[in-house]
């Protein structure tokens, strides 16, 4: 695929994500996100699938308890796995969208 797909590909997880984040009543933490779990139509707008670890929290809550890991190797945010990292938010599913990009980006898996 070229730059501009890729782009738009990108931006449409993210917003996807923001509004899983901030645009819903509740938050939605998905915590797998990766490329099996992002949907493309036909003009590759991706929409985000597969909830099975997902969390919903308040929006006041900016950390939220789990009792062991959720998600993918090479996705996974450190904090998830390293409790002495802190806490577990929706900035989990950023590093896991940054860890997507990067291979989109690079145009090789990281696992």
């Amino acid at each position: 695929l070229g730059w501009p797909i890729l782009y738009k590909i990108a931006l449409g997880i993210a917003r996807g994500l923001e509004y899983l984040h901030r645009g819903c009543n509740t938050r939605i933490l998905h915590f797998d996100i990766k490329p099996h779990n992002i949907l493309l139509d036909e003009d590759f707008c991706p929409k985000v699938s597969d909830f099975g670890l997902a969390k919903m929290c308040m929006k006041q809550e900016s950390v939220v308890s789990m009792l062991g890991p959720r998600g993918t190797i090479g996705y996974i945010a450190p904090e998830i796995v390293c409790r002495n990292l802190g806490g577990v938010s929706h900035k989990s599913d950023v590093y896991s969208y940054g860890m997507m990009v990067l291979e989109m980006v690079g145009g090789r898996t990281n696992c």
